[in-house]
């Protein structure tokens, strides 16, 4: 199983011209190894790019990939490294959703296929991430 960051699917649904086509091959190779997984948080930020929730529906089944819940320690460890970030000085926006998914995959010991290995790689060591620059 592999869950997959927001940043991917959007590379696939606006056909990226730079991202689009690792986006697409590591979708493939990732669905060749199991379940390619989404959580409530990555269906939000991807709701974004749709007027009908028929057509969100539509991909995800297009695609094969599955909603899964977050688990509550998930739902912990993202609050707690969000706290850890704002305390180290962050104060960008937008970035607690990278909490949650980065939290997920963690808790649930489930590689995360994302562009953006920085926050990931700094909060969440003992992720496995698959990005473009192979930190894993």
């Amino acid at each position: 199983m592999t869950l997959v960051d927001t940043n991917v699917l959007l590379d696939l649904v606006t056909d990226d011209p730079h991202w689009a086509d690792w986006s697409v091959a590591q979708l493939e190779t990732a669905s060749l190894r199991g379940p390619l997984l989404i959580n409530d948080v990555v269906y939000a930020e991807l709701s974004v790019r749709y007027e009908r929730i028929e057509d969100i529906e539509a991909v995800l089944t297009e695609t094969g990939i599955d909603i899964v819940p977050m688990p509550r320690p998930a739902l912990f460890l993202a609050g707690k490294v969000f706290a850890q970030y704002r305390k180290a000085g962050g104060t960008r926006t937008g970035v607690l959703p990278d909490f949650f998914i980065g939290a997920h995959a963690a808790v649930s010991e489930l590689p995360l296929l994302t562009r953006d290995s920085g926050r990931y790689g700094r909060y969440f060591p003992s992720l496995v991430l698959i990005t473009p620059d192979a930190r894993s």
